[in-house]
């Protein structure tokens, strides 16, 4: 399996990994495990960090986003490959030889009840690979003044979009648009909400 040999730093990742209780990792496992059965839009890393640090565990950003990473393409590739869960655990004791028995067997628990919802949506996934809109937030707001000019007074809608990548990455994307940009950006969501209908 890609991904999943010493070589690619799996290694720092198991490590890290086994620093988490059983719980956590059941937690974050379910997580990725939900997501991938197409049950939830996509895995939210700062959900899974207020948690860590609720629990008195403190991972910088890229720990934790490397484990998330790691535990994604695991389960991904053993879905694709219609892995079974000692087959799952056999191929990650094969690529790192600092696995926790306790971790393996919360690995084997949970591949067992979800692996064959993970394969069955990973074929589906694979007609359909295209991001997702999870959440769109947006503010009016007034520009008052720049460094070349002292009194703007110019209105602006400010936009936050929240993507589930292909990956299962959430991502945020925002961008600010004046008003006329904006009533253009409203007329084609309108229009293509009249084609939507006629479907």
């Amino acid at each position: 399996m890609p991904g999943l040999d010493a070589s690619n730093g799996a290694t720092e990742v198991v490590g890290n990994i086994g620093r988490l209780s059983l719980e956590l990792l059941t937690d974050t496992c379910q997580h990725i495990l939900s997501y991938l059965q197409g049950l939830t839009r996509g895995v939210d890393s700062s959900q899974i960090s207020n948690t860590f640090q609720r629990n008195g565990l403190n991972l910088d950003e890229s720990a934790l986003q490397s484990i998330v990473r790691f535990l994604m393409l695991t389960f991904r590739s053993a879905g694709k490959s219609n892995l079974s869960a000692g087959d799952l655990v056999s191929k990650l004791e094969e690529g790192c030889s600092q696995w926790p028995k306790a971790s393996l067997q919360v690995v084997h628990k949970l591949w067992t009840k979800h692996g064959p919802l993970v394969h069955t949506q990973q074929e589906v996934q694979a007609m359909l690979s295209i991001g997702q809109l999870v959440d769109m937030q947006w503010k009016l707001g007034m520009a008052v003044s720049s460094d070349t000019c002292r009194s703007l007074n110019s209105p602006f809608v400010s936009v936050l979009l929240k993507m589930a990548e292909p990956s299962g990455q959430i991502s945020q994307k925002s961008f600010e648009m004046t008003i006329p940009q904006f009533q253009n950006f409203h007329k084609q969501f309108k229009e293509m909400a009249a084609v939507l209908e006629m479907v």
